[in-house]
């Protein structure tokens, strides 16, 4: 479903400021796969996200989704292609639009535009049952503006129209991060849900390692603009976040991994 070959991306070349972001990145990822992704700040995470996802064009290399090469195409013109959710709840809706607004944009996403009505009494039915799956109640407000939401349901319904369309690729970006525990958990509960359902191909950053190890079958963890560990499902079933902390050190022959904001439960 997604393949990334040698990929590489450079910021301020030939400056003091110059930022090696990525470093001959090479990732295959199977059609369902669901993979967590790791890594102290700066290793490559967002710069990986916004690569797949059209936001930064690499310096050289390709990036395939369902073997169509999207390498040099805008982030609009993947639209069609990925979902994703932000960590700030904020970033996934239009606050001063409805719900129903809301879900009838994500609904259009990759298709062309015409001058028919944006939401009919058929797009408002479905968008009540799809709405009924976040258990939330956002089924019977489906004219409340979006900033009148709390930001877990504000999460909820960024997850819900990233997935409206059943995208090839869901980008999950610390989707989590900004949520208090109970409605990260929930959240988390609703991701796999989602995922489940319609069995998508996912790549999940997270900083929390219980997250990443519990969630999904395959953990990547980027370093210095580089994957450097790469888990499949059965061994990742059997680690624990020391275990993670180790084979790092391992992987950096013996560097140890400092960096305060990982959560280790």
């Amino acid at each position: 479903m997604l393949k990334i070959t040698n990929v590489n991306k450079v910021f301020n070349a030939g400056t003091v400021n110059e930022k090696i972001a990525l470093r001959n990145v090479n990732l295959h990822v199977k059609k369902g796969e669901f993979i967590t992704v790791i890594g102290s700040n700066g290793a490559g995470k967002s710069t990986m996200m916004n690569m797949i996802s059209g936001g930064l064009t690499p310096d050289n290399g390709s990036i395939q989704i369902d073997g169509k090469d999207v390498t040099r195409l805008a982030e609009h013109q993947r639209a069609g292609l990925i979902g994703r959710v932000f960590q700030d709840p904020m970033a996934g809706t239009a606050p001063n639009m409805t719900i129903e607004e809301n879900l009838a944009i994500a609904l259009g996403r990759g298709k062309r535009r015409t001058l028919g009505f944006g939401v009919n009494n058929q797009k408002r039915e479905q968008f009540r049952e799809q709405l009924k799956q976040l258990d939330q109640g956002l089924e019977n407000r489906l004219k409340t503006k979006v900033g009148f939401l709390s930001g877990g349901q504000r999460q909820a319904l960024s997850l819900l129209m990233a997935t409206f369309t059943e995208p090839k690729i869901l980008l999950l970006d610390e989707h989590t991060a900004a949520l208090d525990p109970k409605r990260a958990q929930l959240i988390v509960d609703l991701t796999e849900k989602i995922v489940e359902r319609y069995k998508l191909t996912t790549i999940m950053v997270t900083h929390n390692m219980e997250q990443a190890l519990n969630m999904g079958n395959r953990l990547l963890m980027l370093h210095d603009g580089g994957i450097i560990l790469d888990i499949p499902d059965e061994k990742k079933r059997t680690m624990k976040p020391q275990d993670l902390l180790r084979a790092f050190e391992t992987a950096r022959g013996g560097e140890s991994f400092s960096e305060d904001r990982f959560l280790l439960t």
